[in-house]
């Protein structure tokens, strides 16, 4: 990986930093304040309310029963994998042999 090509000022700043001549001016309180809002921002708990079909809801609670934990519990971990970016579907990018706008789509010209 190449290092970014800093101009003059900005090698000036990066230098200064390295060295250590950066010192906060922020009050202790401020700091300590600024640590718990963001220590809270990230632990909070919201609650939403979603409808789902009866077949899902099924499908959802089966697959807790088989892992043994609440269906709840897998809900959530579910939406959590979804929102950090390790949850997806593997069949999003195949293409559908029957559907002639995919095949086409996929299609060498």
């Amino acid at each position: 990986m190449t290092s970014p090509q800093l101009d003059k000022e900005e090698k000036e700043l990066l230098d200064a930093y390295e060295a250590g001549e950066f010192r906060s001016d922020m009050s202790s309180a401020r700091k300590k304040f600024l640590e718990e809002a963001a220590a809270t921002a990230f632990t909070q708990e919201k609650e939403i309310n979603v409808s789902i079909s009866e077949r899902d809801f099924s499908a959802l609670q089966r697959k807790a029963l088989e892992a043994g934990i609440p269906y709840q519990t897998l809900v959530i971990s579910i939406l959590h994998k979804f929102a950090s970016g390790s949850l997806y579907d593997a069949t999003a990018n195949k293409a559908n042999p029957g559907d002639a706008r995919t095949s086409r789509a996929f299609s060498r010209r």
